[in-house]
């Protein structure tokens, strides 16, 4: 059995002037629509006011009957003075050039094969914009023969916000500025350095080749990091995000990553890692587990200053089924830390952090601003948890949970 949708608008008081007992046209009671007769499955009851988007359903003849909450916000409208008008007048939908949407669309008298309008951009009188799809409920086709019209039941309206689509408009600009901004330096150095070479090869010294290749090089990997971000957001807002476990040393993996930074040239004694007893076995990603340690180790280095400290300990993560065996990591810098105001914001996309540790760090450039917005998007898909704060000696301390997991999670 199809859900039922029922709107609460049928407790509010009725507008001025109109009788207490007029009925629709199909001779219900205005906000309600009709209930079955018998029994309702449980679950089978949807309160309008209940749903996530503005939903507006109009009658055989364009009367509202159900107007909930969400759309009362949108189009700051009382559900009370606008159930039993005509939809027409309730919302005067225009298009981008003006025209009237009822007009050209037509819905009781237009073609009788359609069942919906996919969603688009409209506008109200006062030239709010807002995100419509409109489906219809026509009549069954055994009521009006295999070739019957199947007239229009109801109209069922359903009205989003458009300020969430311009977000994602804004942000999904913004990484394509991004993405283009820090790919032209790469690519830029890369070109050139190649076009010398080949023009001018004979006039360098092998020690002046070196220097040109290990450049360009290193601006592959730059680039080569760059689409694997890209790729990694992509992931995380469609959820496509998958986690392939396997059991993994989180300490040992915390060494290799601190090994891979001393190799490319940090000093070693700007680590410190320590090891608390009773960490449980931890079926985790291991690919994702050295990106969010490598990630964070890197935010350490470039923004903060001193001895970075990673801690691993073990931990109890609260779930659904209670508390589970977690594993705990803190990544830990000595300076100046991230003040309160700015804490809830690091984990965005583009936000880059000024470097707290002076000028030692500016040779790492200031990144794209994914990198920690990618760690958190990893951590939550081991169900994992992450924080920023101030660590116990000052500076900034990023500290993840993640469960431990079992072999066939």
């Amino acid at each position: 059995m199809d859900e039922l949708i029922s709107s609460r608008a049928s407790s509010a008081q009725q507008p001025a002037g109109t009788p207490a007992n007029r009925d629709t046209a199909d001779g219900h009671v205005p906000g309600v629509s009709p209930l079955p007769e018998g029994p309702v499955p449980i679950g089978s009851l949807v309160f309008a006011d209940e749903l996530p988007d503005g939903v507006v359903v109009a009658d055989e003849v364009g009367r509202i009957v159900v107007f909930n909450r969400v759309a009362a916000r949108l189009t700051r409208l009382d559900p009370a003075e606008v159930i039993g008008k005509f939809v027409f007048d309730v919302l005067p939908l225009r298009d981008a050039e003006g025209r009237d949407w009822w007009v050209f669309a037509d819905p009781y008298h237009g073609l009788p094969t359609r069942t919906r309008h996919p969603e688009r951009s409209l506008y109200l009188a006062d030239g709010t914009e807002i995100l419509v799809s409109i489906g219809y409920v026509r009549e069954d086709r055994a009521k009006n023969g295999a070739r019957g019209s199947r007239p229009v039941k109801k109209l069922v309206i359903s009205l989003r916000g458009a300020q969430q689509r311009e977000r994602l408009e804004r942000s999904r600009a913004e990484l394509v500025s991004t993405v283009a901004h820090e790919l032209r330096s790469p690519l830029t150095s890369v070109k050139g350095f190649t076009a010398t070479l080949l023009n001018k090869w004979g006039r360098f010294t092998d020690d002046q080749k070196r220097v040109m290749l290990e450049t360009v090089n290193a601006d592959a990997d730059r680039v080569t990091r760059l689409i694997t971000e890209l790729l990694d957001v992509s992931r995380i807002e469609s959820g496509r995000m998958e986690v392939h476990r396997q059991l993994v040393d989180v300490p040992d993996r915390a060494r290799k990553i601190v090994a891979g930074r001393v190799a490319a040239g940090d000093a070693e004694d700007r680590f410190r890692l320590e090891v608390l007893d009773g960490l449980p076995e931890t079926w985790l990603d291991a690919d994702k587990i050295d990106q969010i340690l490598g990630n964070l180790v890197e935010n350490a280095v470039r923004h903060g200053a001193g001895i970075v400290t990673i801690v691993v300990e073990p931990a109890r993560l609260e779930g659904e089924d209670g508390n589970s065996d977690a594993v705990a990591v803190s990544v830990r810098d000595q300076g100046e830390g991230i003040s309160p105001d700015v804490a809830p914001r690091v984990f965005r996309q583009f936000w880059r952090g000024k470097p707290r540790g002076g000028s030692r760090t500016s040779r790492h450039g200031g990144g794209t601003g994914l990198g920690l917005y990618i760690v958190k998007g990893l951590v939550e898909a081991h169900s994992g948890t992450i924080c920023v704060r101030r660590a116990p000696g000052g500076g900034a301390e990023f500290r993840f949970i993640v469960p431990a997991g079992t072999a066939a999670a």
